[in-house]
């Protein structure tokens, strides 16, 4: 899910054929039955390992749709890549970093993107949340990483946060040969979580949100430009989520403002279609080993709904930690990561890395 926002303002294309040239910049991944996942609470984080922090990665494009996506691309040593995406609107460097840099110092390769309409990535209008396109740009995003050099087709996987943790539910139900996914405090089903977003609002500010959702939409279809809403506020704010823990985005996510240029707005629309979003529903057609990470004091995706999603999967497990949406930056972040890394090295077909970073057994 976002950060605080400011005042209220197909086809897949072979993978080899869409690979840009790097610009090298330097920086300073037969059904089961159902059954129930296992489900592990951590209480006290594992020893500390230091570990180096890599400072080099590549800027690459690849073709979604008629547009361009964007990423980094972290090249790997062991066969394995993951995937990497944030929550509504939140690009690919304040969503990714943190992870990603963890991820490839275990050997593993990485593609951290911004959708289409957001960060550095092209299409028109900006900051507008169509799921469909973005489901489209993680099937270019697979498509892609495949043909990278470094990566194993076989070992690839997806890591999604917020809104992407729903997405790659729906990406690995249609991608059966993926070596595994994470989704991390996912927003699983719409339905479920609107009411308690909507119990956050005020009644004023609800009525002004859904207002400006509707004449968003509808200028939409004149081709006006977006009107836009900050992705996060405090109870009271016109803004697209005002949960109790919205607002720790901003420190979650960019505690030493690195991202400048970080956009924290989104088109209202979304308000109006997020509550019929439910991408949970996929989780029986996901056939690769799946790791849901829920924050037991989530008050914006909420732990029940993903908790939910996982029973129903043929092979997942629940990893418990405790904090509210944006813990696995925070308080929890050694124990997302150990268990993270232990559940890549588990989990990745086809690679050669040693395993490491945590059990979850």
């Amino acid at each position: 899910m976002p950060g605080r926002g400011p005042a209220l303002p197909g086809l897949a294309v072979p993978a080899l054929a869409l690979r840009a040239p790097y610009d090298r910049e330097k920086d300073p991944g037969t059904e089961k039955a159902p059954r129930k996942p296992r489900e592990r609470r951590i209480d006290s984080p594992p020893t500390e390992v230091p570990v180096p922090m890599s400072r080099q990665r590549e800027k690459v494009r690849f073709a979604s749709g008629d547009t361009t996506c964007a990423a980094w691309h972290y090249p790997g040593t062991n066969g394995g890549c993951v995937i990497m995406a944030g929550g509504t609107a939140v690009t690919k460097e304040p969503a990714s970093d943190l992870f990603a840099r963890r991820f490839h110092d275990a050997g593993f390769a990485v593609l951290a993107i911004d959708y289409r309409r957001f960060g550095e990535s092209g299409g028109a209008p900006r900051q507008v949340v169509r799921f469909d396109d973005q489901l489209a740009d993680w099937q270019a995003a697979i498509d892609f990483a495949a043909g990278l050099p470094d990566v194993d087709p076989g070992g690839i996987s997806l890591w999604g946060f917020s809104l992407s943790g729903g997405h790659v539910f729906r990406v690995a139900a249609d991608n059966p040969r993926l070596a595994s996914v994470i989704a991390q405090s996912p927003l699983v089903d719409g339905r479920a979580v609107a009411p308690n977003a909507l119990r956050s609002m005020t009644p004023l500010a609800l009525l002004r949100l859904f207002g400006r959702a509707v004449a968003d939409a509808l200028g939409g279809l004149l081709g006006r430009p977006p009107l836009l809403v900050p992705t996060a506020g405090v109870r009271g704010a016109v803004a697209s989520l005002t949960t109790p823990d919205a607002m720790d985005g901003d420190r979650a996510l960019d505690p030493d403002h690195r991202y400048p240029d970080w956009d924290r707005t989104v088109a209202a629309r979304i308000a109006l279609r997020i509550g019929g979003y439910r991408p949970g529903l996929h989780a029986p057609r996901t056939r690769c080993p799946l790791l849901v990470v829920v924050c037991d004091q989530d008050r914006t995706a909420l732990p029940g709904p993903a908790v939910e999603a996982a029973r129903n999967a043929p092979d997942a497990e629940v990893l418990h930690l405790e904090g509210g949406h944006y813990a696995p930056f925070l308080e929890a972040h050694e124990e997302a990561v150990a268990a993270e890394i232990a559940f890549l090295h588990k989990h990745l077909a086809g690679t050669n890395a040693a395993p490491g970073g945590g059990d979850l057994t």
